[in-house]
């Protein structure tokens, strides 16, 4: 599966004063969708970095085409884009409970060896994993 989707109800706590959601919430939004596409594939972030790996952002777009607010019903949906060397990238979008698009992001991560703090390949275990 190269997409997956989850569903996060908006807390008053991640609004404005409009009870538009603030802009810097949408990254937590995204990283949610990332964790769950990874974990819907059987890989743990959490086991990923006690094997002593981790996926940091190198990168990030975000579009916002139009707000998310209080109580709002989103559809978080992360598709695995590609795969190279270090990198991996996710293609994402938010939707609301009418299905409109409300944001777009591009992500791009890459393994770093934690010990060493340097780029690395995935281990296999995880290609197979991401390219089933």
């Amino acid at each position: 599966m190269k997409e997956h989707q989850i569903q996060i109800r908006v807390r008053y706590s991640e609004t404005d004063q409009m009870s538009v959601v603030y802009h810097g919430n949408y990254v937590p939004y995204f990283e949610m969708g990332r964790v769950e596409w990874m974990r819907n594939k059987g890989i743990s972030y959490k086991s990923m970095e006690e094997s002593g790996i981790a996926l940091p952002i190198v990168s990030m777009t975000i579009n916002y085409k139009k707000p998310a607010r209080y109580d709002d019903l989103l559809t978080v949906i992360t598709k695995f884009k590609r795969q190279s060397s270090v990198k991996i990238e996710f293609d994402c979008e938010i939707r609301n409970e009418n299905d409109e698009l409300l944001t777009t992001a591009q992500f791009l991560l890459v393994f770093v060896d934690i010990n060493l703090g340097k780029a690395i390949p995935p281990p296999q275990y995880i290609l197979d994993i991401i390219n089933e």
